[in-house]
């Protein structure tokens, strides 16, 4: 699985590598680094709205934050990968 967490300036501004910092420590807490390819990617079109975009396979989810990270990954990467 691809997991692509924006880099753009307006995800940047919004906490993109925080977000970054929250998957590297829970991909490696559920020890799924052989199943999770974590990659920085440019805007992904959804500037506008509040959080940080990510791209996981080929669906975009939006409005990423410290807040909601781990409700983010157990629905859209921890089901897919358990």
């Amino acid at each position: 699985m691809v997991v692509e967490v924006c880099v753009g300036s307006s995800c940047h501004l919004k906490g993109s590598y925080e977000v970054i910092e929250l998957f590297k420590a829970r991909i490696a807490k559920d020890k799924l680094e052989d199943k999770i390819d974590l990659k920085g990617t440019f805007c992904l079109g959804k500037c506008g709205i509040a959080g940080v975009s990510i791209r996981v396979d080929e669906q975009i989810i939006t409005g990423v934050t410290p807040g909601n990270f781990d409700e983010v990954f157990d629905t859209y990467i921890l089901s897919k990968v358990a």
